[in-house]
């Protein structure tokens, strides 16, 4: 499969990759989060060429992760806001946040404090539970097959009757 189909794999993950998986795309994000909103504020950020920040952004916007804005009409300016799809990427940008801030930092401390603003602190995101309210350990996860996969096996791994099968066709021939 080439990386340009991974958007038609039955996958969740997959599919976010198609939009929001390549080096500068969650940059970008990232850059709109903080407020810097206007191409020529984002080129000077991330230091891309016109051409690659382009790009960037129309797919960002073909993708309804971003919208255009117009913010001059006399020349016509543009600035690109969040929509509510490019929103939800937030906790994905938290996240990644919380893992550089953990495994990447150097001597001076973490670059960026997120702070919650209804109360004025400073976070480390966490994922819940709804259900128990615990702490989510991925040691302590598995997954099943939803809807999209019903009758199916999940990728990479073998049905129960499938697994039986190859056991007693090994046990049969050893």
């Amino acid at each position: 499969m080439r990386w340009r189909q991974i958007d038609t794999m039955n996958c969740s993950v997959a599919r976010t990759l198609s939009v929001v998986g390549d080096r500068w795309t969650l940059l970008i994000i990232r850059d709109v989060l903080l407020g810097i909103r206007r191409f020529d504020a984002i080129q000077q950020d991330l230091q891309l060429t016109p051409h690659r920040l382009s790009d960037r952004l129309r797919k960002l916007v073909r993708d309804g992760v971003l919208r255009r804005v117009v913010y001059e009409k006399h020349p016509r300016r543009f600035e690109y806001r969040l929509t509510e799809k490019g929103f939800d990427l937030y906790p994905l940008i938290a996240t990644m946040t919380e893992w550089g801030d953990r495994w990447m930092a150097g001597r001076a401390g973490v670059p960026v404090e997120l702070v919650h603003q209804p109360c004025g602190h400073t976070i480390k995101p966490k994922l819940i539970c709804p259900s128990c309210e615990l702490k989510i350990d991925a040691r302590e996860m598995s997954a099943r097959p939803g809807p999209a996969l019903r009758g199916r096996s999940m990728p990479g791994h073998e049905t129960a009757s499938r697994r039986g099968k190859v056991a007693r066709t090994t046990e049969k021939t050893a």
